[in-house]
């Protein structure tokens, strides 16, 4: 097992692989934090909607607030906001859902950017490292033509920091992708979510008298 964690082979890689490790730490710590606020932030939106839907066929829009407030994540947020603003318009309602969903967006999507980058950055600072033992070794060919050793140096340092670069950047840009796709899924819910309430409350909640019908016409 010591073997498997042998820094040798990382130390011939030269001072590039200590910049690519750093990365990889500062990757996986972004990684997980995301991962596992986005898992929080992801509610079973369909049962969700279910049960305010029933609290408020009993005309308790109090309890369904409650249920909003201690329930985490952005669609319950969303649904908040139209709760908020059951007796208004179509328009006002409308309004207010949307400027919910923009304020939770940006949650959604911090440091995915860095997820990003550094997926991006790992191969230059590869290529970096490529460089710079290619520059060793015919800098140490200069001195001595005939050393192998030399030679054998300068392709490590090149060789471990195109690999290790690589396996850098390849989970990373999986990482991104993967998280990505989860903001997806909860924003189509945010969406969903929202709709489905609105259309909610213009409609069985308000009753199916004129009123009703005349905030429709106005959406």
């Amino acid at each position: 097992m010591m073997s498997f964690f042998d820094f040798s082979l990382f130390a011939k890689g030269g001072p590039m692989m200590w910049v690519l490790l750093a990365l990889g730490l500062l990757g996986l710590v972004v990684f997980i934090e995301r991962a596992l606020y986005l898992h929080r932030g992801q509610i079973r939106s369909t049962a969700f909607i279910g049960g305010i839907k029933n609290i408020l066929a009993k005309r308790r829009i109090v309890e369904a607030l409650t249920v909003c407030e201690e329930t985490p994540g952005p669609v319950a947020a969303v649904v908040k906001a139209a709760l908020l603003h059951a007796d208004d318009d179509a328009d006002a309602m409308r309004f207010h859902v949307q400027e919910a969903a923009l304020v939770e967006l940006p949650a959604l999507e911090r440091r995915l950017g860095s997820l990003a980058a550094i997926a991006q950055v790992a191969p230059l600072v590869g290529l970096l490292g490529t460089v710079l033992g290619m520059a060793t070794t015919f800098l140490a060919f200069e001195k001595d033509y005939m050393a192998a050793s030399a030679l054998a140096h300068g392709m490590w340092q090149a060789l471990l920091s195109t690999a290790g670069s690589l396996m850098l950047a390849i989970p990373a840009h999986l990482a991104h992708h993967f998280l990505a796709g989860r903001v997806r899924a909860i924003v189509r819910d945010i969406e969903w979510a929202g709709n489905e309430m609105m259309k909610y409350l213009l409609t069985e909640y308000r009753g199916a008298g004129p009123s009703p019908a005349g905030v429709e016409g106005k959406g």
